[in-house]
């Protein structure tokens, strides 16, 4: 048989109450519905750029085509996997990992988002803690990277909780003005003296490794 041409819809991170599949279609077409119902009150903006601003008809469009350009792009030096997050079978958010020429840097980044229903219930530490167990225990990362708003307390949090280093991040600029950031830093000897007493299991990762950029031997 041939392989699998996109081995990424084989690839699957479970944690006690969370699955985490890369993003497809019809994964997304629900992530745009969590979006437009809501994932902050409309007075704050925890994101730059502010894309939960546009009007829901238009927050949709955008953010389907966002996935479907990341997908467009991903190759072996640059490469995003924008997980989605389902809680008994249903999307509630997106974890995203990602780096450029990961299998040298050994570095990787990571964004979130969870829909307003499901939050203060722990899934955003849990689906964060898994992309971290991902990135150390199963591709070899040395470092992941993380920046948040500085007036965002619930991502600074989680950050915390997970054994992050922080540290003042460059300003930016969030509906017309200037705010500020903070950046986020964790090394797997210190992710050791911060993570869950819980593991994830992951499925369906060998197959990916060249997408990845990386080998048997590189993980």
């Amino acid at each position: 048989m041939n392989a699998d041409p996109w081995p990424l819809r084989g690839l699957v991170v479970r944690t006690p109450r969370l699955e985490l599949r890369p993003e497809d279609d019809p994964g997304i077409f629900e992530l745009a519905e969590v979006a437009a119902r809501g994932v902050h009150p409309p007075e704050v903006m925890p994101f730059v750029p502010e894309w939960t601003d546009a009007p829901p008809e238009k927050l949709r469009t955008n953010l389907l085509q966002f996935y479907w350009r990341s997908r467009a792009s991903f190759t072996p030096e640059k490469w995003t996997l924008h997980f989605l997050v389902r809680l008994d079978g249903r999307v509630i958010g997106t974890q995203a990992i990602g780096g450029e020429h990961f299998a040298i840097t050994r570095e990787l980044g990571t964004g979130s988002w969870i829909g307003m229903d499901h939050q203060r219930n722990g899934y955003g530490t849990e689906m964060r803690a898994a992309a971290l167990m991902f990135a150390f225990d199963h591709l070899g990362a040395e470092r992941v990277n993380s920046t948040a708003m500085a007036d965002n307390p619930k991502s600074r949090a989680v950050s915390r909780k997970l054994g992050y280093t922080e540290e003042t991040g460059p300003r930016a600029v969030r509906r017309g003005r200037s705010t500020e950031t903070v950046r986020f830093a964790l090394d797997a000897d210190r992710f050791a003296r911060h993570r869950p007493d819980w593991d994830v299991t992951v499925t369906g990762l060998p197959a990916c490794l060249g997408l990845l950029g990386l080998t048997d031997k590189a993980v």
